[in-house]
């Protein structure tokens, strides 16, 4: 499916039929594109939108995201998932602060078993920050 083109948010670049490779919810999700465009709240702003559909409508719980966002979340996650509970010290400069200090590891737990969906997805990120950032 399509990312619409008649709502707010006006995509720019847009990945259709997400749904049949969205990892672990692949053909059993709501989610049906992603897209970079214009966003709904500013058309001056670029804002990254996950587009969801109930299978008769799109659906208000689509989010869209300012691209500083998107970053600070991949910034936590990869900061999550490097974080040792002993040193007291934040990973990243977002200055995390650990709420639940018995479930960090099970943020890295869910990283092992569903590794096989993200760390082709890291490994792409790599890629495509060291080819940006040269």
């Amino acid at each position: 499916m399509d990312s619409p083109k008649h709502l707010s948010h006006k995509p720019i670049i847009s990945v259709n039929d997400y749904d049949k490779i969205d990892a672990q919810y692949r053909k059993n999700t709501d989610v049906r594109a992603l897209s970079i465009g214009n966003a709904q709240y500013d058309e001056d702003e670029i804002s990254l939108k996950v587009w969801r559909h109930t299978g008769e409508k799109w659906t208000r719980q689509s989010e869209e995201l300012p691209l500083h966002r998107s970053l600070d979340l991949n910034i936590l996650l990869l900061g999550a998932l490097m974080t040792d509970i002993t040193s007291g010290y934040p990973k990243t400069n977002l200055r995390e602060e650990i709420d639940r200090i018995d479930d960090v590891e099970n943020i890295k737990e869910y990283y092992r078993n569903h590794e096989s969906f993200l760390k082709p997805r890291l490994e792409e990120l790599r890629e495509k920050l060291n080819e940006f950032l040269k």
